[in-house]
């Protein structure tokens, strides 16, 4: 930590009060986190650094929330998740950091592009949802392609949280287009990442991501995790969250760029 300034260390607890925000009200707020750590750090031991603030923050979201999990979605989830940390995990053997830097904000825009069309189909669905046949059409599709879509939102999942703790989006993609309630995409998305960020942490180990150097760093930012899922439970009925998600794109598109061309 000696080689970190004070601008450094501001900008990784930024990152790490994001964490606990994103955990107990402000889903995709962490993937801000990802930007800034990689930002600061190298990107391979970015990884490994937030990976433990990560399970820090889910551990509040499971305490907060543990009630109310659908476990047939985590189910259907879980082997295509191990699918993709097992590539993830083959990649960050491989990759120097940085590729991992890059790839890390290619992945961040993917997403974004991503939602962003999601939400269109979103408000496309809902302007159709008085039109019958339509509304009985689309459940039949979805019906056919659910498992299919768990698999390929797994496997994404499990790459994209093992390369750049950046599952959130996908999760939150699937769980969104599953139609689930806001109490249960909470309680959902709590365990999953629980026990997703729990199973990576021996890779990450392996891969010489979390060391004695990561940990006392994140002892240091532990706090700050704290004070985010805190106020997170307080603010999570009050923010505007049309304006906050507004905020995230633009903020995690400038990470992203920030990632490509450094």
């Amino acid at each position: 930590m000696s080689h970190l300034s004070a601008l450094d260390l501001s900008l990784l607890a930024l990152g790490a009060c994001l964490v606990g925000l994103s955990k107990t009200a402000l889903p995709g707020a962490g993937t801000l986190s990802v930007g800034l750590f990689a930002a600061v750090l190298p990107a391979r031991q970015s990884t490994g650094a937030l990976l433990v603030l990560l399970i820090l923050g889910d551990l509040f979201a499971v305490w907060t929330y543990h009630a109310h999990a659908d476990w047939a979605a985590l189910r259907r989830l879980v082997p295509a998740v191990l699918v993709g940390v097992l590539v993830g995990t083959l990649f960050l053997a491989t990759a120097g950091d940085g590729t991992v830097r890059r790839v890390i904000g290619a992945i961040l825009l993917a997403l974004i592009a991503v939602t962003l069309v999601q939400r269109g189909a979103a408000a496309r669905r809902r302007s159709q949802s008085d039109d019958a046949p339509v509304a009985r059409s689309a459940q039949a599709n979805g019906r056919t392609s659910r498992r299919l879509a768990s698999t390929g939102y797994g496997v994404l999942a499990g790459f994209t949280t093992m390369v750049a703790n950046a599952g959130g989006p996908v999760v939150s993609m699937y769980f969104l287009s599953a139609r689930f309630s806001v109490t249960r995409f909470l309680g959902t998305a709590a365990w999953f990442f629980f026990a997703v960020n729990v199973a990576k942490t021996p890779f990450s180990v392996s891969l010489g991501l979390i060391d004695l150097a990561s940990l006392r760093l994140d002892l240091l930012l532990a706090p700050a995790v704290v004070v985010g899922a805190f106020a997170g439970r307080r603010l999570a009925r009050r923010i505007d969250q049309m304006l906050f998600d507004r905020l995230v794109i633009v903020l995690t598109v400038v990470s992203a760029g920030y990632l490509l061309i450094a």
